[in-house]
């Protein structure tokens, strides 16, 4: 006997992924992609040192910080969140009975997410940060990392979708 479909929230799944790369997978009951991605969260972030930028010391965030590892979190990261997001509206689609095609939606924002977290943790200790005293949390590798990935996330969003009704507009015609 064939299973239902049960509605997966893409929000859900979005704000759980956001949480830590793999929940959102669980929350979804996708077990082995939300393990993996778990299980890389954890090597990754005790191999890169991330977690001690929190803590409030620049000097030993600065220190201690492998950015050969580091650069690798922003993309386990964005994925995680990207690709349930992506699977649930799929899931949803499929148990409505709409045939949505291969559409993957705010691909644009989690590009430019990934990008802006990778420049983000590299310019983190740039002159014009350490120059001015209004923007010294920006000196922290996890929140300028996040600070410049939610401002180029947000305009690849805007160029996605630019580039998305342009697409559409000329096949209508």
């Amino acid at each position: 006997m064939r299973q239902s479909r049960q509605y997966q929230s893409p929000y859900a799944a979005l704000f759980w992924s956001s949480v830590l790369p793999g929940f959102g997978q669980f929350y979804n009951k996708d077990y082995f992609v939300g393990a993996v991605l778990i299980v890389l969260e954890f090597f990754i972030n005790l191999n890169s040192n991330l977690n001690l930028s929190l803590i409030g010391d620049i000097q030993l965030a600065h220190q201690a910080i492998d950015y050969r590892w580091a650069l690798f979190y922003p993309s386990l990261y964005g994925y995680g969140i990207w690709q349930k997001f992506n699977a649930a509206k799929a899931n949803n689609d499929k148990m409505l009975g709409n045939d949505a095609g291969q559409r993957t939606y705010l691909s644009g924002f989690f590009l430019g997410l990934v990008l802006g977290m990778d420049f983000g943790l590299f310019w983190h200790d740039s002159s014009f940060i350490t120059h001015f005293r209004s923007i010294r949390l920006l000196d922290f590798p996890v929140f300028n990392g996040l600070t410049l990935g939610l401002m180029v996330g947000i305009l690849g969003h805007i160029m996605e979708n630019m580039f998305y009704r342009k697409h559409k507009a000329a096949h209508s015609n």
